[in-house]
């Protein structure tokens, strides 16, 4: 049974933000995933969506986070702001989370609700284990996932497979 996270007022601002960069993603052709960078004071530093459907499946927005991040804030500062993310980082990203030395990371999807979707619609999983983020990273700050995303999010996993 899923354990579901309930997130502040500004966080589920935040994830509704990252699900509105999904829809946008899977509109475009890509997959359905969208993330935030926020300072510790509450601006957005830094948004992207999956980029993948051209056909480098790193571009991913949590990957571009830790890219832009390790660019442009230093250590302190990566370390004070928080991710949040349409679904949880795979573990490509949670691997890059953590050596560039982000914060908090806030999740409104689950991997474990992704794998468990998949195989009910008879679909495999990727070409990398589904780790939670806590087995790549064990000392980054997770929160996740929450509950009133669960169905938009099921539902854009859906509409890109045709299910």
């Amino acid at each position: 049974m899923v354990q579901f996270y309930d997130p502040t007022e500004a966080e589920a601002l935040f994830l509704r933000r990252c699900v509105d960069l999904a829809a946008e993603a899977l509109d475009d052709g890509d997959e359905p995933f969208g993330s935030l960078l926020v300072g510790p004071d509450g601006d957005v530093l830094f948004e992207d969506r999956n980029r993948v459907k051209d056909g480098d499946a790193t571009r991913h927005p949590e990957f571009e986070i830790a890219r832009w991040a390790a660019e442009h804030l230093t250590p302190a500062e990566r370390a004070a702001c928080a991710v949040y993310t349409s679904g949880e980082h795979c573990p490509m990203c949670a691997a890059a989370h953590a050596w560039v030395g982000l914060g908090r990371i806030v999740y409104a999807g689950s991997t474990s609700q992704l794998t468990e979707w998949l195989r009910a619609w008879g679909m495999p999983g990727g070409p990398v284990a589904a780790l939670p983020i806590s087995d790549v990273a064990p000392g980054v700050d997770t929160a996740g996932p929450v509950e009133e995303f669960a169905d938009e999010i099921k539902g854009l996993h859906a509409r890109m497979r045709g299910v």
